[in-house]
């Protein structure tokens, strides 16, 4: 079928975006659904600092390639042996398809299956193979979801079925933003009742780590940005202390508001300055998660002995360190409670033709989560 997406045509282009126009929204050809795969009309997507960092090279993929990770829609067809999806059903989409087989996913830690890893890093599906090209050429896949475009087929292990009561753009920041950001709250962190934390970056991730640790129930949140907006923003939802670190004495600040600093410190930035603030940020024995994803050249030096002398903690959480099928719809029944006011994250609704001025803002700080409506 043909169909409308945006694919990127070339990385590290320099900005603005929306003059050097480094996506093209243009017609492809989709292959409908082979075996174990769904065919979905996206209805939302999102655009995430994680897009952003493959149109400017920080993480290089193969092109050309249809952008997108985080989005929902309705399912128009099944593939042979598909049996846990049926067409009209709504879903999330989840940017690590999880085979169910390999030792992570045994071990329920589907976010780090091994063949899903496999398939994203060469942009193809996890059941082999590209179902888009445009010429006869092949076009790859983003993460195996490649939602920024009118429909997409996909790994029945890259969705989650969701009540078709929930609304589609509330539900399509469920697949990233709150999935990593409470994900990381939840899972990762172990933030409990009484506890202190420190959120640094806020954007659409970090902001829903900031509503998570509310809902967790810390006692001190601590949100740090280099942006004054962002900061009150976070106020708004939870936090209740603001740290601009561009200023001069903002670890200082943060240790001194915390009582000499936090037990979990969470960094959602890419970048490693960022995450060493956030590392320092911990008290002894603290921990420290990131989410992060920056270039892979990026190197983060640390003083080895205080790893052992004041068991300190790094950890990595990659989709949050969850399982999808149980976190998407736990998040689902805590926005339904107005614990999680996950439409505080949505900035503006954009058009498709939109997306390189609107990756420009994501560049410039300038919004949160920009939703493309399909519909």
């Amino acid at each position: 079928m043909k169909i409308k997406a945006a694919v990127l045509e070339e990385i590290g282009r320099p900005g603005p975006y929306a003059e050097t126009r480094p996506i093209s929204v243009c017609e492809v050809d989709l292959e409908g659904p082979r075996a174990g795969e769904v065919l979905v009309r996206i209805a939302a997507a999102g655009l995430c600092h994680s897009d952003l960092s493959v149109v400017n090279g920080d993480r290089p993929r193969q092109l050309p390639m249809v952008m997108g990770h985080e989005s929902a829609g309705v399912v128009e067809a099944v593939g042979p042996d598909v049996e846990r999806f049926a067409p009209g059903d709504h879903v999330v989409s989840v940017f690590v398809p999880s085979c169910g087989h390999c030792g992570p996913c045994r071990n329920g830690r589907p976010a780090l299956c091994e063949p899903g890893a496999a398939a994203n890093g060469e942009g193809l599906l996890i059941g082999g193979g590209s179902r888009l090209s445009r010429d006869g050429e092949r076009i790859y896949h983003m993460t195996g979801v490649s939602c920024f475009a009118e429909y997409a087929t996909v790994s029945e292990n890259s969705l989650v079925r969701i009540d078709p009561e929930i609304p589609l753009d509330i539900a399509a920041l469920m697949g990233c933003a709150v999935l990593t950001g409470a994900g990381a709250v939840f899972n990762t962190g172990d933030v409990t009742p009484g506890s202190t934390t420190a959120v640094v970056g806020l954007g659409g991730v970090g902001l829903s780590a900031v509503m998570a640790a509310r809902t967790a129930g810390a006692e001190k949140i601590a949100a740090v940005d280099v942006l004054d907006d962002k900061l009150e923003i976070a106020r708004e939802l939870g936090a209740t202390h603001l740290i601009n670190s561009a200023r001069d004495g903002a670890l200082e600040e943060l240790r001194e508001v915390t009582g000499g600093g936090v037990d979990t410190a969470m960094d959602f930035t890419g970048n490693v300055r960022a995450l060493r603030f956030a590392y320092d940020a911990t008290r002894r024995g603290g921990t420290t998660v990131t989410a992060g994803l920056p270039n892979p050249a990026a190197m983060l030096e640390l003083p080895a002995v205080g790893i052992t002398a004041e068991e300190r903690t790094l950890k990595g959480s990659y989709l949050g360190s969850g399982v999808p099928s149980r976190d998407i719809p736990r998040f689902l029944g805590l926005h339904a409670q107005g614990r999680l006011p996950v439409e505080r994250l949505m900035s503006e609704k954009i058009r498709l033709e939109e997306i390189n001025a609107g990756f420009d803002k994501l560049h410039a700080g300038q919004t949160i989560r920009q939703v493309i409506d399909f519909d």
